[in-house]
């Protein structure tokens, strides 16, 4: 297969499912993978069943993810990007998120990603100008009250980012991730009792705006631009937490947190 082709984890809803969308627009072949299988089985036949296949799979199972890779490359004969989107996230004081919930959002956010990156390795250096891109979160710009494990889990993409965009950078591999502020989608609307972080800084990013900025990032070809802040929102912050003093972001984080 010509078409230079994108593996998508987390692609039934949300930043996933936009950048499918928008991928197979520009006529790329899509792989749809997500938990809900019924969703991205729906979403391949809105594409076209020449445009994408679609697979139930669990991120946090590192042999599945594998095989899923396996099949795709059998498929697509290549593989462009690979983007790790898959995630979760759960809101709260630390104490009050079961510590199951805390476990799950690790296993999830850090390991899928860990897992997604291992297994698409041998593909992205079967294919010249390859790129891998890692969902990460402005939570990892400053850890936030309310999103202590999953800002965790976003600060530990963030460095698996650098590390590997650094050590895949003699295969010609380009690896970055994308830190933006609240997106709206199914992920944050959701959230029971919302933060008061975000009412304060709004919800200014669609899940569209984070496809652009996919598609933006994976036609890059730069080997040291690692970090990518959609929005000049996220952009602020990202400069502010960089020249502020240390006191100041720990303050300026716990007015904006309300704590």
């Amino acid at each position: 297969m010509s078409r230079p082709a994108i593996f998508i984890t987390g692609a039934a809803a949300g930043i996933g499912r936009a950048t499918a969308e928008l991928y197979a627009a520009k006529g790329w072949f899509v792989g749809l993978y997500d938990l809900a299988g019924d969703a991205v089985a729906a979403l391949r036949t809105q594409l076209g069943a020449d445009h994408a296949i679609a697979e139930a799979l669990d991120v946090t199972d590192a042999a599945a993810v594998a095989a899923a890779l396996e099949r795709f490359f059998a498929r697509s004969g290549r593989l462009d990007v690979m983007f790790n989107c898959a995630g979760i996230l759960s809101t709260g004081d630390f104490a009050d998120i079961p510590i199951a919930r805390h476990h799950l959002i690790v296993d999830v956010n850090l390991k899928g990603v860990i897992n997604g990156a291992h297994a698409a390795l041998p593909y992205l250096r079967q294919t010249p100008g390859a790129c891998l891109i890692n969902m990460a979160s402005a939570s990892a710009i400053h850890g936030a009250p309310g999103f202590a494990s999953y800002g965790a889990t976003k600060f530990a993409v963030k460095g698996l980012t650098e590390a590997l965009s650094i050590e895949w950078a003699q295969y010609g591999i380009r690896v970055m991730d994308l830190l933006p502020l609240f997106v709206a989608t199914p992920m944050v609307n959701d959230v029971a009792t919302p933060p008061k972080s975000i009412s304060r800084m709004g919800v200014n990013l669609k899940a569209e705006d984070i496809a652009a900025k996919v598609w933006q990032v994976s036609q890059s070809r730069s080997l040291a631009h690692t970090h990518w802040y959609p929005g000049l929102q996220t952009q602020a912050l990202a400069l502010a937490n960089k020249l502020l003093p240390a006191f100041l972001n720990r303050y300026t984080t716990k007015l904006v947190s309300g704590y």
